[in-house]
């Protein structure tokens, strides 16, 4: 057995919830420059045509990007957004996946035999949910990490500055801006990544190809992570765009899709489609992997703390 060892009493849904956050959090603080790169290339020629874009092409590929940003703005703009991402992360993640056990549970009614239908049914709903909770944070993570393309230099001075000024410039609204294209983001994003990683994961002990440790969960965690970048990357851009997009420039993210479309054509859609697997697959490796340990940790802990001496 590699790591901690399984715990005969299941984790509770406290334990689920924590563990969730905390594993998510630390996925971030570790792949957070794959993902503002992402987002640097989602965002680059939307103001521009496709021959255009082409021709000013400030970024190339995802080492290019970074390495473009950290010579053109310093190595911290890398983790621009960070606090607002872990804020999101402890928030979302802590929702979205600790939950997702339960509310399975809750439409299988109890049942251990869940089928794909209802592990979709709870990945979308936890997707969904934590989007109506963490919303705000996403908006601000968006704006941080692409402000350098704002006319002007910085939009915002620190977190707190963009939340008040998001508040004040937009409106309350402003700080849900994207909810749509989020929910549907995190609802495909939620049953790609979560659905995928349970049944690779279910496959693989079946059939007694490996045990329930440390390379069981890095195998299923890095296919969960591939089919969710195929899956979601199409609404991941149009999000991005949505949310980090002036006000009055789409009136819809429906608007943003075709608009894109028009202007630069269906590969647009996929904009930076080899930093987001990157950022994902590395993100679900590190999440899964560390989630399903402090799991075991926390209920170790648990179980060591009540038992008698």
């Amino acid at each position: 057995m590699v790591g901690f060892k399984a715990t005969d009493v299941p984790p509770t849904a406290t334990v689920k919830f924590l563990g969730a956050g905390t594993a998510a959090c630390i996925a971030d603080l570790i792949t957070f420059p794959l993902d503002t790169a992402k987002v640097r290339l989602q965002i680059q020629g939307e103001r521009q045509g496709p021959v255009r874009a082409a021709a000013n092409m400030q970024y190339r590929g995802v080492l290019g990007t970074i390495l473009t940003m950290v010579r053109t703005e310093g190595p911290r703009s890398l983790y621009n957004g960070l606090v607002a991402g872990l804020q999101r992360q402890m928030s979302f993640a802590s929702v979205r996946i600790g939950l997702y056990d339960s509310v399975k549970q809750f439409y299988t009614k109890g049942s251990e035999h869940a089928g794909i239908g209802s592990r979709l049914l709870a990945g979308s709903t936890t997707g969904a949910l934590a989007v109506a909770v963490a919303q705000p944070t996403d908006v601000v993570k968006v704006r941080f990490q692409a402000q350098a393309r704002a006319v002007g230099g910085q939009r915002y001075q620190s977190t707190v500055d963009a939340y008040k000024t998001i508040a004040r410039e937009e409106g309350f609204r402003g700080l849900w801006k994207g909810t749509s294209p989020n929910i549907a983001r995190n609802a495909i994003v939620n049953c790609a990544e979560l659905v995928t990683y349970d049944l690779i994961k279910d496959a693989l002990l079946k059939a007694n190809l490996m045990t329930d440790d440390l390379p069981c969960h890095f195998t299923s965690a890095f296919g969960a992570g591939f089919c969710t970048t195929i899956i979601a990357s199409p609404v991941d851009v149009v999000k991005t765009r949505y949310m980090n997009s002036a006000l009055g420039q789409y009136s819809s993210a429906g608007h943003c899709a075709l608009t894109m479309l028009q202007k630069e054509g269906p590969r647009a859609f996929y904009k930076g489609f080899m930093p987001s697997f990157l950022r994902l697959g590395s993100w679900n490796v590190v999440m899964f992997v560390t989630y399903e340990q402090l799991k075991r940790a926390l209920m170790a802990a648990c179980t060591s703390r009540e038992a008698p001496f």
